[in-house]
């Protein structure tokens, strides 16, 4: 049998772990076990190969030790536990409501009430699924009943629910933040500064907000473009008050004031050098609280509800991150 070069060989492996994850995850699996699985395949093949040496792993058990111990990390479920409480305190609701009687006789006001409010969620809470799925329950109802074209509707509600991927506090942002700390002290202690200057969380944070403000500015001209040049796809709706309702200006101070007071207790905090991410997201989680009780929505049940939730959802985080170290370094041994 002929041989075959091993770096050829490493290199087709390569392509074939990251295709083959795409496949299997395009099967529905998630995504933790996908990169697990699929990396230990083909590890398992370069092994066989004699191109891999499965002491490589040696490195996953310092990686999941770090992780454990990293302080940085510890702020992620404490913002996930504040977006899990706004997903309970009504704050999204009032939001959606309130903003599509703002913007209804707009055409495409529901479109732009959406992109508002997943914006203002976003630099609230910094949770992805709460903010989709809350969205897609309220909104998307409502825009079929306007009229609008359904795919622009899903659409808009999955482009804005996504921001929190990328708006200020992301907890994507805090982990390339653990990451790219360790990454720039090795690099500069390679070039013989032992005294880097470490890459913080809050200078991500700073560095996203212009990024965020595009895209956010990006998604109101194309529904804008939508309104002009396709007006049937996104209709207006009609404002009406409401019997025995409040002023629609009420309305909007009532519902814009927790989400920005919480953007200014978290945002503000990090920004100013107050406080650190982990301790903003401490504030947070007490100010989210705060706001539940005011609404009248707490209980010990609600607590040990989002407790759960909170737990499973990090659970989810973090074996994503032990899978992904395990697809690093079969990757990066080629």
């Amino acid at each position: 049998m002929m041989e075959m070069d091993p770096i050829l060989l490493g290199e087709i492996l390569a392509g074939t772990l990251f295709f083959g994850i795409i496949f299997v995850l395009a099967l529905g699996f998630p995504v933790a076990y996908t990169l697990a699985g699929t990396s230990l395949m083909i590890a398992a093949i370069g092994w066989y190969f004699e191109i891999f040496d499965f002491s490589n792993f040696g490195a996953l058990a310092s990686r999941y030790v770090g992780f454990m111990s990293s302080e940085v990390l510890v702020a992620v479920p404490l913002f996930i536990f504040m977006g899990v409480l706004l997903e309970r305190s009504g704050i999204a609701e009032a939001l959606l409501t309130t903003m599509g009687r703002l913007f209804g006789n707009v055409r495409g006001g529901l479109g732009f009430s959406v992109i508002i409010v997943g914006a203002l969620l976003a630099a609230s809470t910094g949770v992805v699924g709460a903010t989709v799925v809350t969205m897609g329950l309220i909104s998307l109802p409502a825009m079929l009943r306007a009229g609008y074209d359904p795919k622009l509707g899903a659409g808009v509600i999955a482009a804005s629910g996504t921001l929190g991927q990328i708006i200020p506090p992301s907890t994507i942002l805090i982990f390339m933040g653990d990451m790219l700390s360790g990454i720039n002290a090795q690099v500069q202690m390679s070039k013989g500064n032992f005294a880097p200057t470490p890459v913080s969380v809050g200078d991500l944070f700073v560095g996203a907000i212009l990024p965020s403000a595009v895209l956010v500015g990006l998604y109101m001209l194309y529904m804008a473009g939508k309104a002009i040049f396709d007006p049937k796809s996104c209709p207006a709706t009609p404002f009406q008050r409401e019997e025995g309702g409040h002023g629609l200006g009420r309305e909007i101070v009532t519902a814009l004031l927790p989400p920005l007071a919480l953007i200014l207790a978290v945002l503000g905090s990090i920004l100013g050098g107050i406080a650190t991410p982990t301790e903003a997201a401490s504030v947070g989680s007490v100010g989210a609280l705060l706001l539940i009780a005011i609404k009248g929505r707490f209980s010990l049940r609600m607590l040990q509800q989002a407790c759960l939730s909170t737990a499973t959802i990090t659970s989810m985080v973090f074996t994503l991150l032990l899978g992904a170290a395990v697809f690093s370094i079969v990757f990066r041994s080629w």
